[in-house]
């Protein structure tokens, strides 16, 4: 079970082409989080200049209160929605590695499933049962990875379905307390 020089290239180049698309899927999210955190740095510094000018013009206590209020919900509903962009980035990103990871597994067990059967035609006979044995070892290296995957992509679902909540309540909260400050 010799490796050719051509199978060797072949495989290299196949890993070089797998580092380089995620790589490029890594850079893509980093760009992303780049352009996402300078939109918010100029956002914050828009926002602080005007509150700044309109902390200039108050007169009373009463205004003070009153700006103080309408100052904290956007600043709170804009933290939120930062948490929901740079999740849904991590998330994508996850999912585009996940992909990647999942082609490069099929592909390995296509690869190893030949391997084996190119071995199990040059062996001695009456080693059927070591052929069997490698199969099954390799059948439960599957299911393994299968049964792994699934869990991980149920705790992703039930992280999202709990952000989302958390997320969702904060919002509320934030935006009833928002109100009750106005009345007062």
């Amino acid at each position: 079970m010799n490796l050719t020089p051509e199978q060797i290239a072949a495989a290299q180049k196949a890993n070089l082409e797998t580092l380089t698309g995620l790589t490029n899927q890594a850079l893509q999210s980093i760009e992303k989080l780049v352009e996402l955190n300078l939109a918010i740095a100029k956002q914050s510094l828009s926002d602080s200049v005007n509150n700044a000018k309109k902390a200039l013009e108050v007169k009373d206590i009463q205004q003070l209160l009153a700006h103080q209020a309408e100052t904290v919900q956007p600043i709170a509903e804009k933290i939120i929605s930062y948490s929901h962009h740079l999740y849904k980035l991590a998330h994508e990103t996850q999912d585009n590695f996940t992909k990647s990871a999942e082609k490069e597994f099929s592909a390995g067990q296509k690869r190893m499933d030949a391997l084996v059967e190119e071995w199990a035609k040059n062996i001695p006979a009456g080693s059927d049962t070591a052929v069997q044995t490698i199969k099954q070892a390799i059948a439960s290296a599957n299911q393994v990875f299968e049964t792994s995957h699934k869990a991980v992509k149920h705790a992703v679902d039930v992280a999202q379905a709990n952000l989302n909540t958390a997320a969702d309540t904060v919002t509320k909260t934030v935006s009833s307390a928002g109100k009750t400050s106005k009345k007062k």
